[in-house]
């Protein structure tokens, strides 16, 4: 019989990338990184350290509410089931929402954020330690789109394998992809990361209605198979 254990951490670190290059989350990375290059300290290795400590409390962050939510949906059975049972059908409706505000026909009010402007103006002033709580408050500030593949894609798979660990924490490390990579890039050259900030920010004009029609289209078949031909 072939093992496809391998499968499931391998999609939990990609719904984490695919978190991570999408609109909103990619441009709240790209703020904090250079935000926090600016207050960490004069040497870039500072800076490094400061941007590495926002992407451990991302990872927290994902980690706690993924062991949170889960434990508590399987420590109820009956609940625990209905879950796996009707989860397909909830899905496709809330990716066609996320794809509808990513196309900009509905309306991002229901956007949540977890840090206020003064949290996001003295907290990076604490080094790490400020860090790592600008990382963690960051990535709770869900929209549409994480929203729908943290709660909708992550943790029905997590909730399949019974993972209140290693699914959100991989998930977590996918998240922090590019804030990995810009780290690395305002280490070695800071006009070479600003470059790349640059073309991120360009790549955002596709990345915003591409990234919204496969969310549709996806949303639209899930909807057409596991609900009206169920």
């Amino acid at each position: 019989m072939t093992d496809f254990s391998w499968f499931y951490p391998l999609t939990a670190i990609w719904l984490g990338v695919l978190t991570s290059i999408s609109p909103c989350p990619l441009a709240t990375n790209i703020a904090a990184i250079g935000y926090l290059g600016k207050m960490a300290g004069a040497t870039t290795a500072a800076q490094l350290l400061t941007a590495t400590a926002y992407t451990v409390g991302r990872m927290l962050a994902y980690l706690l509410v993924g062991w949170l939510i889960i434990g508590g949906l399987l420590s109820s059975p009956s609940l625990s089931v209905f879950l796996q049972k009707h989860l397909n059908q909830m899905l496709g409706p809330l990716l066609i929402l996320a794809g509808l505000y990513l196309l900009g026909w509905l309306s991002a009010g229901i956007e949540f954020s977890a840090v206020g402007e003064k949290a996001q103006r003295h907290l990076p002033r604490w080094g790490l330690c400020g860090g790592a709580i600008l990382g963690f408050l960051f990535a709770l500030s869900f929209c549409p789109v994480s929203a729908a593949l943290f709660f909708g894609s992550l943790l029905p798979l997590a909730l399949e394998r019974k993972s209140t660990v290693m699914l959100p924490l991989l998930y977590g490390v996918g998240s922090a992809a590019p804030v990995i990579f810009l780290s690395v890039l305002l280490f070695l050259s800071e006009p070479l990361w600003r470059k790349a900030i640059e073309s991120t920010r360009k790549m955002q004009v596709f990345l915003h209605p591409l990234t919204g029609v496969v969310f549709l289209a996806v949303g639209i078949y899930m909807s057409v198979v596991y609900i009206w031909m169920a």
